[in-house]
């Protein structure tokens, strides 16, 4: 299999980008040629996605030079799964943008970062290198610094500082993890740090720079007790920008947890099982409390990313072929319903002027169809069947289940509730109940001017996509169990970077 197919979802953002910024005086130009962009960038993640269920293990070796000297690009099914959804989004949050995202913003190159940040993103989804997964982690952070900062605002600039300078303490307890392991085993490739690490004769290092990375992937993902900088800075900037952060960012650093645990330091995971696993539940109580405490719709929805991530880390604390299969099914799920609340949010904003429950209602009379948008996606992340979010929360329940993990599933039953609790506040507030009256005018928001069908399309969308889910779930619960299998035996992955026995090539 040519090696060329894991090079495609990075070269299309890039090469995407670059003629934007040639084009750069172009309002419309930017426009168009940002969701073209978009788009190609999904058909790349589609072909890749299918190679990759097809073949099995891809592997691209770039310059020609092997393994573990070289560049290698790796996708397994996790990684091409994870490229294809964070594209989808990124195609939905691109037609979205063109109703929100006003002449200013794109005259500053907004369309070039959002693809520089599907750029960073997707290299970071297919490294099969440490080092190079830290600077995929520092493409993001540079894109989505300046997205989440780009109108100068004070609010804006705030959250951007809080934003940034938690992310850049990530990167440092990256850094001094990676060169634990680079000074103790001579390597930063993924598969030949497993390897070695398998065969090594001082574990006390090696957990150490586990530890590390830990840190590092736990701030990224937002996990307690790390997340702070996410209800601080993800309500402030533009809903696109939120939209885009609240689906893809954190997911990067939970893949990271499941790709180092699963693959590089599989052999001291029972070292770390129980800090995982205290760490998801009180990641899920955190940020659920953080959110029944809240009464501004998108610091709510902030709070539940927190808490949502809770879920998918236990599932990997469990360790089994069904708990990781039941990660990735939520991760799938979670992208697809917490990217479509935002977007959400930003129709309420557009038709009410503010975000604030206790200034808006009556959207169910006024807007029956934004009330039954609204109702999928939350009732969703909520655990309703038989929408996908029932089958997400129930796949990670009969892991725990199964291995007796009685705490962690009554906590997450609980989450689940209380997570129903914050859903149906906002349904409360925002649609049921009567419009305030004497709204202040000085304190509305504002949500771009560009045709509202550019908004609607999108969310429909993906609320159709969250219905199939949860009704027709089984194909892709199955390729999660594909994948999960793939996780659990990693011999496929190392054999195809150490040895050239997958189907990649040489480029």
């Amino acid at each position: 299999m040519n090696g060329l197919v894991l090079f495609l979802p990075l070269l299309v953002p890039l090469c995407s980008a670059v003629c934007l910024l040639v084009g750069a005086r172009s309002v419309q130009f930017q426009r168009v040629g940002g969701v073209v962009g978009c788009l190609l960038t999904l058909a790349a993640s589609i072909y890749l996605l299918w190679q990759t269920d097809v073949h099995g293990v891809i592997v691209a070796q770039s310059g020609g030079w092997a393994a573990p000297f070289g560049i290698s690009l790796v996708a397994d099914r996790l990684g091409a799964v994870m490229v294809f959804i964070s594209s989808f989004m990124g195609a939905a949050v691109g037609v979205y943008s063109l109703s929100e995202i006003g002449e200013g913003r794109i005259r500053k190159f907004f369309y070039p970062l959002f693809l520089f940040l599907l750029f960073g993103v997707n290299g970071a989804f297919l490294t099969g290198d440490l080092f190079n997964l830290y600077v995929w982690f520092e493409v993001m952070l540079i894109s989505s610094f300046v997205l989440v900062s780009m109108g100068g605002r004070k609010k804006e600039l705030e959250g951007g500082l809080k934003y940034v300078c938690l992310n850049l303490l990530a990167s440092a307890f990256f850094l001094a993890g990676a060169g634990i392991l680079y000074g103790k085993l001579g390597t930063l490739n993924m598969a030949d740090l497993s390897v070695k690490i398998a065969s090594s004769s001082d574990p006390e290092w090696i957990l150490s720079g586990s530890m590390l990375l830990m840190v590092s992937f736990g701030l990224k993902a937002g996990v307690f007790p790390l997340f702070f900088w996410l209800p601080a800075s993800y309500h402030t900037p533009p809903v696109t920008v939120s939209a885009i952060f609240a689906g893809l960012l954190t997911k990067v650093g939970v893949y990271a947890l499941i790709r180092a645990y699963t693959l590089i330091f599989a052999p001291l995971f029972d070292d770390v099982q129980w800090i995982l696993i205290a760490v998801s539940i009180l990641t899920m109580i955190t940020g659920v409390l953080g959110a029944a405490s809240h009464f501004e719709m998108r610091k709510i929805l902030s709070f539940h990313i927190v808490s949502q991530i809770g879920y998918m880390t236990l599932g990997l604390a469990f360790m089994t072929p069904l708990a990781l299969a039941a990660s990735i099914f939520y991760l799938v799920h979670h992208i697809i319903v917490k990217t479509n609340l935002f977007l959400v949010s930003g129709i309420v904003i557009r038709k009410k002027g503010t975000a604030d429950l206790a200034r808006i209602g009556g959207l169910y009379k006024s807007a029956p169809w934004l009330a039954a948008l609204f109702f999928i996606p939350a009732f969703s992340l909520g655990g309703i069947p038989p929408l996908s979010g029932f089958w997400a929360k129930f796949g990670i329940v009969k892991a725990g289940l199964d291995i007796g993990a009685w705490i962690s599933v009554a906590a997450a039953l609980a989450v689940g509730v209380l997570t129903l609790y914050s859903m149906t506040k906002i349904w409360a507030e925002a649609f049921w109940k009567k419009q305030p009256e004497n709204v202040p005018e000085g304190e509305m928001e504002t949500c771009g001017k560009g045709k509202l069908a550019w908004m609607v399309i999108p969310v429909t969308i993906l609320a159709v996509c969250t219905v199939v889910i949860g009704l027709f779930g089984e194909p892709l619960f199955a390729f999660s169990e594909r994948a999960a299998d793939q996780l659990m035996d990693s011999s496929e992955y190392i054999s195809a970077v150490l040895d050239g026995a997958g189907n990649g090539g040489q480029e």
